[in-house]
């Protein structure tokens, strides 16, 4: 597997970046066949250090982890400890995907963007806000261009598997195709700490 190990503004020592390779390199070999690639980042915010791991491990198949401490190592360790949750988690089914995934292509593809939000005219706000003007929140509608466009793939999964996948991701939405009605469907995660899964097929 390829391991990508960088920090943003600060610099790394070439031990924590074997320490990284070592501890990445042995989750592969437990729990895939062959993982493709891993991108490890570090930065640091005031008196702590963060840790972000994204890890393709397969098609459609990606996990990440989110970790913080007060020095990057134990960053690492924070991190690297939400993966091997996830992955324990779901060992059977992953390894299982990890050896099937080269053979399964019913995936499509569809476009994603970004949009950058305008806020509202100073004047039309403080009106809103004072309550002076009745078509304020009219004219302060927010307005949103297309800075950037983006290919992203729709997979043809069953519900169970969206879920996985969302967590492994530790992702907040994902958009699939369900392989029992054929139909999008979305799952996501709650406020609450919940799954959301909106389901368009019939009722």
């Amino acid at each position: 597997m390829h391991i990508h190990v960088s920090g943003k503004q600060i610099d790394l020592s070439d031990a924590l970046k074997h320490r990284v390779n070592a501890h990445l390199g042995g989750l592969a070999e437990r729990y895939f066949d062959k993982a493709l690639e891993a991108k490890v980042t570090f930065s640091k915010a005031r008196s702590f250090f963060t840790c972000d791991i994204n890890v393709h491990a397969g098609r459609g198949l990606t996990l990440r982890g989110e970790g913080e401490a007060a020095d990057a190592n134990a960053a690492f360790d924070d991190a690297a400890e939400h993966i091997a949750k996830r992955l324990r988690r779901y060992h059977r089914r992953v390894t299982t995907h990890a050896r099937t995934s080269k053979a399964d292509t019913t995936q499509e593809t569809g476009r994603s963007y970004v949009l950058k939000a305008t806020p509202p005219a100073p004047a039309a706000k403080a009106r809103q806000e004072t309550g002076l003007d009745h078509d304020a929140e009219a004219e302060a509608e927010t307005y949103a261009a297309i800075i950037a466009e983006h290919t992203t793939d729709i997979p043809a999964l069953s519900v169970s598997e969206a879920v996985m996948r969302l967590d492994l991701a530790s992702c907040k939405i994902l958009l699939f195709r369900n392989r029992k009605n054929q139909q999008i469907n979305l799952v996501y995660q709650r406020d609450d700490g919940n799954i959301g899964w909106v389901d368009t097929g019939p009722s």
